[in-house]
């Protein structure tokens, strides 16, 4: 990934926070075939340090869990807030016109070794900590232990769970660190009147990178 210095983001916590918000990854894999890209949700553990460990589950036909080569690295892709930023926005293009358009966005690669459990006690205990993470702002949170415990068991052997050890992460956080501060100003104030909720999410991202300095 092209990654300027000012569009770095080092802080493991940041990236965590975003993996977290935006579970949905992009699960990149080197099989005999060449690459392949799956959309997993996945679950992401603070331990073994300094990185994390991910956990998911895929389809058990899914060829993911059999096809990819373990000797080598996969990468998952978490995707954060993203806004376009129209010229117009900014407070110089009064000034001089030198503006032109962008793309903001903010995203964490996380590289790791893959490895295959297919356990029933595993997944079982994998599936619950997912859904609870998941439901836990939902006013009547649903469980795994709603249904039928011989419903889920067939559930669950249809599914083969995965488990990524992170060793390296790398995050780009690309949210106007390179306009002056009055642009930086008149995009907030465009997206957050905006009235789009990844908007007002973009807008926050730039306003934090501002306070970092």
């Amino acid at each position: 990934m092209y990654l300027p210095k000012h569009f770095a983001e080092p802080g493991v916590d940041v990236m965590h926070n975003l993996m977290r918000a935006h579970p949905l990854s992009t699960l990149i894999t080197m099989t005999a075939e060449g690459i392949e890209a799956n959309h997993i949700p996945l679950l992401l553990s603070a331990q073994p340090g300094p990185f994390g460990t991910l956990h998911g589950h895929v389809a058990r036909a899914n060829p993911l869990w059999r096809d990819h080569q373990k000797d080598s690295e996969v990468l998952a892709v978490f995707s954060g807030p993203n806004a376009y930023i129209s010229p117009n926005w900014y407070a110089t293009k009064k000034e001089h016109g030198k503006v032109v358009p962008t793309w903001n966005y903010a995203v964490t690669h996380a590289y790791g070794t893959l490895r295959v459990i297919d356990d029933a006690v595993w997944l079982r205990a994998h599936l619950t900590a997912l859904t609870a993470h998941h439901e836990a702002n939902l006013p009547q949170p649903w469980a795994v232990e709603d249904a039928p415990y011989d419903y889920t068991e067939k559930m669950i052997t249809a599914v083969v769970g995965i488990e990524i050890t992170i060793t390296r992460l790398i995050g780009k956080w690309k949210v106007s660190q390179n306009q002056p501060a009055n642009n930086r100003e008149t995009v907030i104030q465009v997206l957050n009147t905006s009235g789009d909720a990844q908007a007002a999410c973009m807008a926050a991202l730039i306003r934090t990178a501002a306070e970092k300095g």
